[in-house]
């Protein structure tokens, strides 16, 4: 018990367990989503190419979610766009919309003095988070979380079949749009937690893992909502433990628990089948 207890003594750690609690229950009701329409990608485009609108925000002095948001929602309508109107598939237009966001970014940010480095917008803060931030990010997370859970049925329906969605009456076109900017929240709650590139594990590994421990959506998305909440709390702590940093020990943590669920899932593991 006192393994637990001991880093939670300490107010950055407490900062830090909550903030990621907050983001771990909006992804990992997202990534069940973004598994089963194979939008995984998307996920990753929309993280990467938050950046210049982060350098953006600096330069004319708002705030840096502000900026993160817009990029991410630009990206997100971009793709869209894109793929309609092209005869480019959506992962190659995706490979093009955020590689090119994300080196105008770099490109941005070499340009202009800043006292925020670029690892910390990359990988995050969390040990330097403030009560102001935590809040930030929970209302962005409730936010996001709300409207999944609101919309899942329809959501569901779209992410199998947008055809069958159309011809049932669903709009499409706003579901479309709306999960890309649920995806976009997510990602720019991320920005103080976690980062921009650590946030991609936290939209795909959750909702990977329980999809390989369940066949029912219902208990797919309880499950990834619990996986990537356990996931935060043993990698933060751990770290505390092993002077680890704590991001990369959330990953670490939802990998070990995906590779579990590949091995010995109770129908779908390697090693009972």
């Amino acid at each position: 018990m006192t393994w637990i207890t001991e880093p939670l003594a300490f107010e950055f750690m407490r900062q830090a367990l909550v903030i990621t609690l907050l983001l771990a229950a909006a992804a990992g009701a997202l990534s069940c989503f973004l598994v089963l329409k194979g939008w995984s990608l998307m996920g990753d485009a929309i993280a990467h190419a938050v950046l210049p609108g982060v350098v953006l925000a600096y330069i004319l002095g708002i705030p840096l979610l502000i900026g993160a948001f817009a990029a991410g929602t630009f990206c997100a309508v971009a793709t869209g766009f894109l793929t309609e109107n092209s005869r480019v598939k959506p992962d190659t237009v995706m490979g093009v919309v955020f590689s090119g966001m994300f080196a105008l970014g770099v490109l941005m940010y070499t340009s202009i003095q800043t006292e925020v480095h670029l690892d910390q917008i990359l990988f995050g803060n969390m040990l330097g988070v403030t009560w102001v931030d935590v809040l930030e990010t929970g209302v962005l997370s409730s936010i996001a979380l709300g409207a999944v859970l609101v919309a899942r049925r329809d959501l569901l329906v779209f992410s199998f079949d947008p055809q069958h969605a159309r011809a049932v009456g669903l709009r499409s076109s706003l579901l479309h749009y709306g999960l890309l900017a649920v995806i976009s929240l997510v990602v720019v709650g991320a920005l103080n937690a976690v980062g921009l590139i650590l946030a991609i594990a936290f939209l795909i590994a959750p909702g990977a893992t329980a999809f390989l421990l369940t066949n029912r959506f219902e208990r797919m998305l309880v499950l990834s909502m619990v996986i990537a909440m356990s996931a935060s709390a043993i990698g933060i702590i751990a770290s505390f433990h092993i002077d680890s940093e704590p991001a990369p020990t959330i990953v670490m943590a939802m990998t070990g628990m995906f590779l579990a669920a590949f091995l010995f899932a109770p129908r779908q593991g390697i090693l009972v089948r």
